[in-house]
């Protein structure tokens, strides 16, 4: 399928797709007049991709462990190893310093408006 047809198919844009090929995630083939084929199977990828991105992980993250990535019919999962699992507590630290900073800030908004 070409590049369009995946978008529609997944439900992301073909600028996303593209993007996800320049990190490395997606490796299409290519036709011989340079259009991207992508298979039925980059349709999982794309979800594995997505749900490890709304999960917070960046694309640099992503491209080192996207093939413990599992698909099935509860969602995505990862298989968990060693440096996986440092790699997703460092990302929840990450994400809970900064709700911790979004916090403090409404209390300084609070104070501000009630001033």
């Amino acid at each position: 399928m070409l590049i369009g047809e995946l978008a529609e198919r997944t439900g992301v844009s073909t600028r996303a797709l593209r993007h996800y090929e320049d990190r490395g995630l997606l490796v299409p083939a290519r036709n011989s007049s340079g259009y991207r084929v992508y298979a039925e199977s980059d349709i999982a990828r794309v979800a594995q991709i997505r749900a490890m991105i709304a999960a917070g992980l960046g694309t640099a993250l992503i491209v080192r462990y996207l093939d413990c990535a599992r698909g099935g019919a509860h969602g995505v999962h990862l298989d968990m190893c060693p440096s996986l699992r440092a790699e997703l507590d460092a990302v929840s630290a990450h994400l809970t310093a900064q709700a911790a900073r979004l916090r403090e800030t409404r209390a300084r908004l609070a104070h501000l408006s009630a001033a």
